[in-house]
């Protein structure tokens, strides 16, 4: 296994932004008005979440797919683990000696006490948008011959978060939600998050270029397999001088 720098921080920036979109954000819908569209409603983890995919645009374009597979797989297990320590700090008996467990277990319910469909919906909808997005991107940068970062990752990024919402919100509020209300959310914050990844497109060119000064590559995936069922580390590196 090939050693880098910076690799192990940009795995632990996913897996922090993954954690806290899925497990703090749910707890709270905020709502914009928008000219001329009226209010929208949105789960306050939205703001959030689209980082997590400029991690992965950054992962993959620097150490390719295979590295950037290790770590939204390291991100699954954690939201695995996260949400089982959430259903037994939830569930767990409260003391009755203690006065502000009368207040504290209700709000742990509120925030940390998804539903099963809400749960399922959030980790199937991640796995394969996330997925989508390290695939599409690693495709066209081998196509493009590297050219044409922001057409990567806006691109892969319409890929994998159209994924992620025409799976995570169906599963989780279809017959909860009306069919207008559904399909009227899942359009909102598909743009929404497209259009963060856009806007941060100056970021995510500094800090790729900076990346790769400063680990010294450049991964193309011409000769990756690119199943998600492995963790082992392949694909074709151009060195930087």
């Amino acid at each position: 296994m090939q050693q880098f720098r910076y690799y192990d921080f940009f795995l632990a920036g996913l897996v922090a932004v993954l954690l806290c979109s899925n497990l703090i954000g749910p707890g709270k819908v905020c709502t914009i008005d928008l000219p001329f569209f009226g209010a929208f409603s949105f789960g306050a983890g939205n703001l959030f979440f689209p980082i997590g995919y400029i991690f992965g645009d950054v992962l993959t374009e620097v150490y390719g797919y295979s590295r950037a597979r290790r770590a939204i797989w390291a991100g699954f297990g954690a939201m695995i683990f996260a949400t089982f320590m959430a259903y037994v700090v939830v569930n767990i008996t409260p003391s009755p000696t203690e006065p502000w467990n009368a207040t504290l277990q209700p709000a742990l319910e509120v925030v940390f006490g998804n539903t099963w469909r809400i749960v399922a919906g959030s980790m199937l909808a991640y796995w394969v948008g996330d997925f989508i997005n390290s695939y599409v991107m690693a495709k066209m940068k081998v196509w493009s011959e590297g050219r044409h970062l922001w057409m990567r990752t806006i691109g892969s990024t319409i890929c994998g978060q159209a994924a992620d919402s025409m799976i995570f919100y169906p599963i989780a509020f279809w017959g909860i939600w009306s069919t207008e209300a559904l399909v009227a959310v899942v359009a909102f914050n598909f743009v929404f998050k497209v259009g963060v990844e856009a806007v941060l497109t100056p970021v995510t060119y500094a800090v790729v270029g900076w990346l790769k000064r400063a680990e010294g590559v450049d991964t193309y995936d011409r000769d990756t397999n690119f199943t998600p069922f492995s963790l082992k580390e392949e694909g074709q590196i151009a060195r930087r001088p």
